[in-house]
């Protein structure tokens, strides 16, 4: 790393160049926590909090699997949510327009009978304080002052005999009366507590004189067993028969209003709870109408996909699901139709070509026995003569070797081929193909290199097959390496095992590796086949891969060679998760830096670095790589299970190991041509 990207360790003072200092801000350790913790994962380097995630997420997980995968569960939760909503809305409404119509009612009426208390109670005040005037004038002396303590007792017991329960009375003094201690003393019916039960803003209000006020509260009792209620007060200040202003209020408790409420409340939520339940049920009912085909089709079509193209579904009805169901029936008919026609030309093709196969084997016998005899004698032939027949003992091995590849290819196809695994390893398997390649490397100036051989490859496989396979492999980059270095690399990491041939050869254009293993297909159809290609030898090599349970993969790009992989299970018929080589080499242009012509890409900052051709001695000093621990060979995410071919992007970040690039062969510079994304196929 160099020192602009350079920073400090994390938890440590470091000081950059350039960067302004300012004030720090303290923060809480909530804060620090949820920034560097859990919004920065954090969490996952505590094992407790990953305990605790681990415990609260397990019992979600089936719930969540079974939201995503039941679209009737879906439906009926959305509708039962959205039915909840509108009745709690509808509820809310409509209680308050109960509530707002009963108080509304009780304080009309409260009003009413609070302003005839307050005109009674005035009469009642100007009676006596005429009464008073007339004593005077008849000369009895008698004070009325000294009766008003009385006349205010009977009157709150006169005003709250008529409400029988419905309402009760208080008289309290003025402010100023208290302030003065000439007050009457508080008087209240019922049993009411008069200084706990009448607010202070009220007593204000009233004390002011604003005419009649009034206020919500609730009635406190004298005794506590009794409970408080909620209630309505309306006071107005009135005038004793002295003249002396005091407060008078009338208490009207809303219990029953409260109870007339909570009934209303109360029909509302189980009408409410009776109407969602129902509406779940609704659209249980509905959902279930639809959804039932659709399960049925979805179930259909998988059995039609597994190979019993006879199932059928059920249709009754003339609706759009019968229609549909029909239009689907039709469909698997027509595919079955289809199909069995494929099958049968296919059956036919498979048995032609086998017939041919054994037909020609007779005749061929012959053709080379009396080739043979020719081809011994051809010393005594003129040179034109002498020649033909090489032609001819030439192209009767390749014709054998056409006859026998069909052969295989027709096992194949026919589902006959056999597979004999035992465990072996696989260093024999490619010394052997080496050694058998060699002689065509010496005619055409390449060295081939194994890398990797020093540590047991085991696998359960069948060596004739995977020797079949390499030898094609190897012979091919031969042929197409120029004579160029051919590399073979083996590694073995988890359940897999891989073996890849590396040429530095013309490559494959765009769209190639999509096609080089399909029958009789040629890359140049004008390039000489020097060692008798019947063009089925990667066809029959892909489907030994599969046979496997294995893979066998191609990438290339224009001018800087190919490579092919070919990875196996280590246990037969363990699925395989990924290969332990990836399939783009190291040293291919994008791994070096190198862009499509060849040149360092401009504003990257890599150097690029163009091996030189091997001359047996050690390789020259490269640009130095930064060491990274060993480790070993890991998975490659490119080579994951799938059908056909398929284009494989390099993995973004993916771990290389130091000796892999170490062990990479030298080649010469490839010229400034297109390059092509390697391309993946794999059998399963």
């Amino acid at each position: 790393m160099t020192q602009d990207s350079a920073a400090p360790a994390p938890g440590r003072p470091g000081a950059h160049p350039g960067r302004p200092v300012g004030r720090r801000t303290t923060r809480s350790g909530w804060e620090r926590f949820f920034e560097g913790g859990l919004l920065q994962g954090g969490v996952h380097g505590s094992p407790v909090l990953r305990l605790v995630m681990r415990w609260v997420r397990r019992p979600l997980l089936p719930m969540m699997r079974l939201w995503r995968r039941n679209i009737q569960l879906r439906i009926v939760v959305t509708t039962l949510l959205m039915s909840l909503g509108v009745v709690l809305l509808l509820g809310f409404v409509v209680i308050g327009q109960v509530r707002n119509g009963l108080l509304d009612a009780k304080v009309k009426a409260s009003q009413s009978q609070a302003v005839g208390g307050f005109t009674v109670a005035g009469q009642r005040a100007d009676s006596a304080a005429s009464a008073s005037d007339g004593n005077d004038n008849s000369g009895t002396g008698n004070n009325p002052v000294q009766n008003v303590s009385g006349w205010m007792s009977d009157l709150v017991e006169s005003l709250s005999s008529g409400g029988q329960g419905a309402f009760d009375v208080v008289t309290l003094s003025t402010t100023a009366a208290d302030n003065e201690n000439r007050g009457l003393g508080p008087r209240a019916s019922g049993g009411v507590d008069p200084s706990q039960s009448v607010p202070e803003d009220l007593r204000k209000r009233v004390d002011a004189g604003m005419g009649v006020a009034q206020s919500y509260t609730r009635i406190v009792y004298t005794d506590s067993d009794r409970a408080t209620q909620p209630a309505l007060i309306i006071g107005k200040q009135i005038n004793d028969p002295n003249g002396d202003p005091y407060q008078l209020y009338y208490l009207f408790p809303l219990t029953q209003e409260e109870k007339s409420l909570s009934l209303v409340k109360g029909t509302l939520a189980t009408a409410g709870l009776f109407v969602v339940v129902l509406l779940g049920a609704i659209a249980w009912l509905v959902v279930r109408q639809v959804v039932t085909p659709v399960r049925m089709a979805a179930g259909i079509a998988e059995r039609l996909s597994a190979g019993r193209l006879q199932e059928r579904m059920k249709v009754t009805g003339e609706d759009d699901i019968a229609r549909l169901g029909e239009a689907f029936n039709k469909m698997a008919q027509n595919l079955q139709l289809k199909i069995q026609q494929l099958e049968d030309l296919s059956r036919m093709q498979r048995r032609f070509v086998s017939d041919v196969s054994h037909e020609l084997r007779t005749p061929l016998t012959t053709v080379r026995m009396a080739a043979d005899v020719i081809h011994e004698a051809r010393v005594d032939f003129d040179p034109v003569t002498a020649r033909s027949a090489e032609l001819l003992a030439d192209q009767l091995d390749r014709f054998e070797s056409l006859l026998a590849d069909l052969l295989e290819i027709s096992r194949f196809d026919a589902g006959a081929a056999a597979l004999e695994a035992e465990p072996i390893d696989l260093r024999d398997v490619v010394r052997r193909v080496v050694s058998g390649a060699e002689p065509l490397a010496e005619r055409k100036g390449t060295q081939i290199r194994v890398v990797g051989d020093q540590q047991p490859v085991v696998a359960e496989a069948d060596a004739r097959r995977v020797e079949r396979v390499l030898r094609n492999l190897v012979v091919n980059a031969v042929e197409h390496g120029e004579g160029k270095d051919v590399i073979v690399k083996l590694a073995a990491a988890g359940g897999a095992v891989a073996i890849a041939v590396r040429d530095y050869g013309v490559g494959l254009k765009p769209g190639e590796a999509t096609r080089v293993f399909s029958r009789f297909w040629r890359a140049d159809p004008a390039r000489a086949r020097t060692t008798g290609g019947t063009g089925l030898g990667l066809s029959i090599a892909l489907e030994d891969a599969r046979l496997h349970g294995g893979w066998l993969q191609a990438w290339g790009e224009p001018g800087g060679g190919s490579q092919f992989r070919l990875t196996l299970p280590r246990t037969a018929d363990e699925p395989l998760r990924g290969s332990p080589i990836p399939l783009e080499p190291l040293d291919s242009r994008r791994n070096r830096g190198l862009s499509d012509a060849g040149l360092p890409q401009g504003g990257s900052g890599k150097r690029a670095t163009v091996p030189a051709q091997s001359t047996g001695e050690k390789a020259g000093a490269r640009d130095p790589i930064v060491a990274r621990p060993a480790v070993a060979p890991t998975a490659d995410p490119t080579a994951m299970p799938g059908n056909g071919a398929r284009v494989v992007p390099r993995p973004a970040g993916g771990s290389r190991r130091p000796d892999d690039r170490a062990q990479e062969p030298p080649r010469g510079g490839g010229g400034p041509d297109e390059r092509e994304q390697g391309e993946a196929f794999r059998g399963r």
